[in-house]
């Protein structure tokens, strides 16, 4: 019975992608054993390529501001309430930004985001990302994504004038769980940020982090939350436990629980890109290029803000090896 729902949902999503799964189907996905995974992954895969197009997507970023946030996310090594000895340091400069943008496009990576730690930068800062983005679009083919907290209309209009095309600013986990991960600002700041964003122009991309604590229902209720604000790209991330925060010791998801949670996202979201971003690495182990079958079609590569990435050229082996089996008749 189960494959029979996973198949009839699949067709009728393929058929009208621009409605997705209900909020009653995504909880018959999570409520599926890990019997069916094989069928709802190879389903979420069918579902991308038939809803989702074009190629896959590479997203590479830069801490452009480190440490000493004021906010106590529960997961997040640069809260200042965390003892986690990360680096702290202001703005960088824009000649290290642009050089960074460079490093990445000889890669050929297709977007490049600038990341900064604390809930907001004050004008002069966004000033110099903009004229870092303005540069950034003269000398390169990349996309050009800011993630800097929470902006002002103004601030967002100066930033898409600049070249700025997308604005990240992820929603972590569901309204429900949110008061566990963070106390020191309101879920509803960072839902106008994204429409703000939005208004001034920019594409929207905002998703979160599995494997909180939270469960499958509030992973159901995030994905509903990011499909009433229009999110165009999602990034879905693991939850990679650093010493010092207050999540150090909580476990890692499964691979497959991992996995199934791509594959929600992808049901509820047909047309939508999913970026598998952050925690990958321990989270998936040898798994990792099953996140193309679940349902991501973009990929973060490279270094995260505070932790490693893979080799580079190992990702972008596993993505070409994608790229030829699409391309298959």
């Amino acid at each position: 019975m189960s494959n029979a729902f996973i198949k009839d949902l699949t067709e009728r999503i393929i058929s009208a992608p621009d409605t997705g799964a209900t909020e009653a189907e995504a909880i018959m996905i999570a409520a599926l054993p890990e019997t069916e995974l094989p069928e709802l992954l190879a389903c979420a895969n069918t579902v991308t390529a038939a809803c989702a197009g074009g190629d896959f997507f590479t997203c590479t970023i830069i801490n452009a501001k480190s440490g000493r946030c004021s906010q106590d996310c529960a997961f997040c090594a640069q809260s200042a309430r965390h003892v986690t000895g990360v680096s702290v340091y202001p703005l960088l400069r824009k000649t290290e930004m642009l050089a960074r943008a460079l490093e990445m496009e000889r890669i050929n990576a297709t977007h490049f985001s600038m990341v900064t730690s604390g809930p907001r930068l004050n004008d002069d800062e966004i000033d110099i990302i903009c004229d870092t983005a303005a540069d950034i679009l003269a000398k390169t083919r990349l996309a050009i994504c800011c993630s800097l907290g929470m902006i002002t209309a103004r601030q967002a209009e100066k930033l898409r004038q600049s070249g700025v095309t997308r604005y990240h600013h992820n929603l972590e986990t569901a309204r429900s769980f949110f008061s566990e991960i963070c106390t020191t600002h309101d879920y509803d700041e960072d839902i106008d940020t994204l429409k703000t964003a939005e208004a001034a122009g920019l594409s929207v991309c905002s998703g979160g982090i599995m494997g909180l604590g939270e469960s499958w229902q509030q992973r159901v209720e995030l994905a509903f939350t990011l499909k009433l604000l229009n999110v165009s790209r999602i990034p879905i991330n693991f939850l990679n436990p650093i010493a010092g925060t207050k999540l150090a010791r909580q476990p890692l998801l499964s691979p497959l629980e991992a996995l199934k949670s791509i594959a929600l996202f992808r049901f509820i979201h047909p047309m939508a890109d999913i970026t598998i971003c952050g925690g990958r690495e321990p989270t998936l182990k040898d798994f990792q290029s099953w996140v193309f079958t679940a349902g991501a079609n973009g990929l973060m590569i490279g270094n995260y803000l505070t932790t490693q990435g893979r080799d580079l050229a190992a990702d972008l082996e596993m993505i070409n090896a994608w790229r030829r089996l699409r391309a298959r008749p």
